[in-house]
């Protein structure tokens, strides 16, 4: 299953789980599943980014490998690896949501992140304007969690922070609620695993 490219008027409750997936790995089935169960959601998208303007196009895999990646985690069901950015030919996250809340009407989303971007939201283009619009579930990460509560985006968020179970409940508020998953932290990294790989030929190619 793939969301529909234009659209469609399901009252669903849907969590988006950005990124570059360079590779997809068991983290993000992690983040996904922890996403699921707390927000009471109906659908997680794995949102396989053309190309982060914050990462450095070096090392990244084309867009084809990393959304086959993500196929191979999801289950098509309740966990959806999708290219719809592409599709809409959308850039930033901002312009992703704000097209995604058009065309998708009825649907209450909810944008699923990692503490380590939490830290780094207020680079994000229009970051005031996503945490304003959509719902933010924040999950633990090793090493960021702490740091991330103490950053300039939790500081100014800090009175619209709610528990799991009411992030979407709140329709009529001025302002979107961010919550903290609580979930053990996974270890996976992509970085770790591309690393990996990377010194497994290396010492292909030194071996005998």
């Amino acid at each position: 299953m793939t969301p529909a490219r234009f659209g469609d008027s399901r009252a669903v409750r849907i969590g988006l789980l950005g990124g570059s997936f360079n590779p997809a790995h068991e983290g993000h089935l992690h983040v996904a599943r922890m996403a699921l169960r707390a927000l009471r959601l109906d659908e997680v998208w794995l949102l396989v980014s053309p190309g982060n303007p914050l990462k450095p196009v070096k090392g990244m895999a084309p867009l084809a490998e990393r959304l086959a990646s993500a196929r191979r985690i999801a289950d098509g069901r309740r966990v959806i690896a999708t290219d719809i950015e592409r599709a809409l030919g959308t850039r930033y996250t901002v312009e992703t949501l704000r097209e995604l809340r058009r065309r998708f009407p009825r649907a209450r989303f909810v944008f699923v992140i990692g503490a380590d971007n939490l830290v780094q939201l207020p680079l994000w283009k229009g970051w005031r304007n996503i945490a304003r619009n959509t719902a933010l579930a924040v999950l633990p990460r090793p090493g960021w969690t702490r740091h991330a509560f103490a950053g300039r985006a939790a500081q100014v968020l800090r009175h619209h922070r709610r528990s799991p179970g009411a992030v979407l409940t709140e329709s009529f508020a001025c302002h979107a609620a961010w919550c903290l998953v609580p979930a053990r932290e996974h270890a996976a990294s992509a970085t770790a695993i591309r690393a990996a790989k990377a010194a497994d030929h290396t010492g292909e190619r030194r071996g005998p």
